[in-house]
């Protein structure tokens, strides 16, 4: 059965898997119910639909395994229940989806095993995103990157181009909401720590170093779009980033730094159909700020009653067919080179994001104590101080760069 299944159902891999299983720990039962973490997020129907087609594929030859999913949050309960899993191997799943900004903290829990992607169509930069210590633990599933949307009903009606520099973007937002004060100039959240930090990284900022200048350039920025003006600090400080989607989606805001993945939940709203998207700008006139390279991958846990099923399953579900259709699904880039080139070539959405990629992208620190800055809300606690004039940009970034140095334990 392996060698069909890898000459097969994995076809659309670069190269078949290795028919080893991750080893320590748990079993490697070959029937009953393999279960399966993924996460629970917005309009997720789409891609409960094309996990569906991938376990009725999966069962086809093993009739007898069953596939269970449970979803899980995507909060910060998500940590708690991670961690229960780890210290009790009865309620752990055998395969979990999860955020590439957790893992650090996976990976010193020890509850995910390695997996050997060797030979597969995944970038370096991919696979390093999967890497602590030179031990890989799960297969990259999609890449998370965020771009500037906009209203093109608005933007033709005023007679505005897309900025190309923060400026402008400032400059623009400002003017469409005093022409239109039905409308934020741009959604933006100071909950939204993932839409503030092209701001703080074009501007030569680190979060290492918040109270750096160039942190400081950065906070200033994206502050100054919080006001009456732009988007009124009384309701924007304290948006998320999922509250800025809502509110582009319904057509309440003429901008809004959205991820790809968040092109379902446009489409679903009153935004649909009028809407476009370009690189986020950067200080520099015709510069793109760098953007956060985050995404989702797919990993076996240590505990695994069911190891080699757990493998097959993850290289199933994060193969290239699978993948392009999650992107069909919820706009998902896949971390699969071939996949990614065969979407830019047939869809012009996805070529912003590229763009932006291609240009340059950032990623948190790869350590543990990158979940208590997240967390405890370093960056959001930073953001609204400025955004409802508690504190001044030198004030708050002070405050904030000291959190993250205990965080790091110095």
């Amino acid at each position: 059965m392996k060698v069909v299944y890898c000459a097969v159902a994995l076809l659309a891999l670069a190269a078949c898997a290795p028919s080893t299983a991750p080893a320590s720990g748990g079993g490697d039962e070959k029937t009953g119910t393999l279960r399966v973490w993924l996460y629970d997020e917005p309009n997720r129907a789409p891609k409960d639909k094309v996990v569906a087609e991938a376990i009725k594929e999966f069962t086809a030859s093993r009739p007898d395994v069953k596939v269970e999913v449970t979803h899980v949050p995507t909060t910060p309960a998500r940590h708690e229940k991670f961690k229960g899993a780890f210290n009790d191997p009865a309620s752990a799943p055998d395969v979990a989806e999860f955020g590439n900004t957790d893992l650090a903290e996976y990976a010193a829990a020890g509850g995910f095993a390695e997996i050997d992607l060797t030979g597969l169509d995944v970038s370096p930069e991919q696979v390093e995103s999967v890497t602590v210590d030179g031990k890989t633990y799960g297969l990259p599933w999609f890449i998370g990157v965020r771009a500037l949307y906009y209203r093109t009903d608005v933007f033709e009606e005023l007679g505005l181009k897309p900025p190309t520099s923060i400026g402008e973007l400032t400059e623009t937002a400002r003017t469409i909401r005093k022409k239109k004060p039905d409308l934020y100039g741009i959604a933006v959240g100071g909950e939204y720590t993932y839409g503030s930090l092209p701001f703080l990284w074009s501007g030569g900022g680190e979060i290492t170093s918040l109270d750096s200048p160039g942190s400081r350039k950065g906070v200033k920025a994206y502050t100054d779009l919080m006001t009456d003006e732009i988007c009124p600090p009384q309701a924007c400080a304290s948006l998320t980033g999922g509250k800025t989607v809502e509110l582009f989606a319904s057509g309440k805001a003429a901008m809004g730094i959205l991820g790809n993945f968040s092109r379902s939940a446009v489409e679903a709203g009153a935004a649909a159909g009028k809407w476009a998207v370009v690189p986020v700008p950067g200080f520099d006139k015709g510069s793109y700020a760098p953007v956060f390279a985050g995404g989702n991958n797919l990993g076996v846990m240590k505990s695994a009653k069911h190891r080699t099923l757990a493998l097959e399953f993850v290289k199933l579900l994060g193969g290239k067919a699978y993948q392009a259709k999650m992107y069909d699904a919820m706009g998902n880039i896949p971390t699969l080179t071939a996949a990614r080139e065969e979407l830019a070539a047939k869809d012009a959405f996805v070529r912003p994001f590229l763009d932006g990629v291609a240009k340059g992208t950032k990623f948190v620190p790869l350590d543990p104590a990158w979940v208590k800055i997240d967390n405890g809300k370093v960056i959001p606690t930073m953001l609204q101080k400025v955004a409802t004039k508690k504190a001044t940009v030198e004030e708050a970034t002070t405050e904030a760069a000291a959190a993250v140095k205990t965080a790091f334990g110095q």
